[in-house]
C-alpha cells in the first residue's frame, strides 16, 4: 500500500476516533448535567456512541492490516 493511502486511513481513523469521543462526551455531560430530565435519551446516545465505536474499530483494523502487510 502507497503512503498516501496509509496516510489517508490514519486520517480515516483519526476522525472516527474523533466522533466516538464526541458522542461519548455527549453522554457524559447529560449524566454529569441533566440526568434527571433527559435520561430518556441515554438509550438512542449509546447506540450511536456504539456505532462510532464499531465504526473507528473496523477502520483501525484496516490500517492496522494495511500497516502489516
Amino acid at each position: 500500500m502507497s503512503e498516501e493511502a496509509l496516510k489517508a486511513l490514519q486520517k480515516e481513523v483519526s476522525q472516527k476516533k474523533r466522533i466516538a469521543t464526541e458522542w461519548a462526551s455527549q453522554i457524559h455531560d447529560l449524566v454529569e448535567d441533566r440526568l434527571l430530565t433527559d435520561y430518556d435519551a441515554l438509550p438512542e446516545l449509546a447506540l450511536r456512541t456504539q456505532q462510532a465505536c464499531l465504526d473507528w474499530a473496523a477502520a483501525k483494523a484496516r490500517l492496522d492490516q494495511a500497516s502489516a502487510g
